[in-house]
């Protein structure tokens, strides 16, 4: 597959929802593809989509998968046009007000009147402004801006997607606060740098492609005072003796990403590393957990 040939129009396919994907067709799919995403519907389901150049071949995709011992899912096949669909491909969405924010698409001419925070958002591949795990983390963070007086010096936004969580620190706490923002898709990075410079928070947000805590600038930086983390219930869970490790005495995780049958789970393998639960609201099925580090 060439990855470098990112002009022109592209093919979409979208794999049948499942609850885990496993990890070797996500391996797969991320190797295969130019890029991927995962996302999840409203009951909890994981969806992942992959994005192709014009010359995608269905035959080639068929027989890389066989020689890799990967069963592919069922698809949909969907061509998205744009002269450049990796970088100006855009999903336009109304501008939405969020806690101390509103955010509004890189299709907006000019910026919606508001007496809020502006986030201006290049959509691209990596973006869900309305969906309750947004809105859930963001709420969060503005709740412990106001109720705390809560002024980080060091953040890390850990499954970045669109940038827009990093952003919205970036934008409450000043130039003062260095933002760490890390994902697994290269995409997402190069997503995040560029919102981060329509916004003109580049100077203090950094974006590096990692799979979870692996990448040594997030060791470089830590203990971080708060951290945002908002995925999937599985690897919220299996990061969570990082996330811990990770975080500073005193400090703050958003955690997100899961449903209210998860909620438990997920919240119990944080409170057992000595985490300790403030809070977890649900906004549409989906749930949102602060959390702080009391002791060593």
């Amino acid at each position: 597959m060439n990855k470098e040939n990112k002009g022109g129009a592209c093919w979409q396919l979208t794999f049948t929802p499942c609850e885990n994907y496993p990890q070797s067709l996500l391996d797969f799919i991320d190797e295969y593809f130019t890029t991927s995403a995962l996302d999840y519907e409203d009951n909890g389901q994981e969806v992942l989509s992959a994005y192709a150049d014009i010359n995608f071949n269905e035959q080639d995709l068929q027989k890389a998968a066989k020689n890799n011992n990967i069963l592919l899912p069922e698809y949909s096949k969907t061509l998205l046009e744009s002269k450049n669909w990796l970088k100006d491909y855009v999903i336009e969405f109304a501008p939405v007000e969020v806690a101390d924010f509103l955010i509004y698409g890189i299709h907006e001419k000019e910026t919606p009147k508001t007496n809020k925070i502006p986030l201006q958002i290049y959509a691209a591949t990596a973006f869900g402004s309305e969906h309750p795990t947004t809105r859930g983390c963001l709420t969060a963070l503005s709740e412990l801006y106001h109720q705390n007086n809560f002024r980080p010096k060091k953040v890390l936004d850990m499954g970045t997607g669109s940038g827009i969580l990093a952003l919205g620190a970036a934008k409450l706490f000043g130039t003062s606060c260095a933002i760490t923002a890390v994902d697994i898709d290269e995409e997402a990075v190069i997503v995040t740098m560029q919102n981060a410079e329509t916004n003109h928070s580049d100077g203090n947000i950094r974006a590096f492609q990692s799979n979870g805590y692996e990448t040594p600038e997030i060791w470089q930086t830590a203990p971080f005072e708060l951290i945002f983390s908002n995925i999937l219930a599985r690897p919220l869970i299996e990061m969570a003796p990082k996330l811990y490790k990770a975080l500073s005495i005193g400090g703050y995780c958003i955690l997100s990403g899961f449903v209210e049958e998860q909620q438990d789970w997920v919240i119990n393998a944080h409170t057992n590393e000595g985490l300790k639960l403030i809070k977890c609201d649900v906004i549409d099925g989906w749930c949102t957990a602060l959390l702080e580090k009391t002791h060593e």
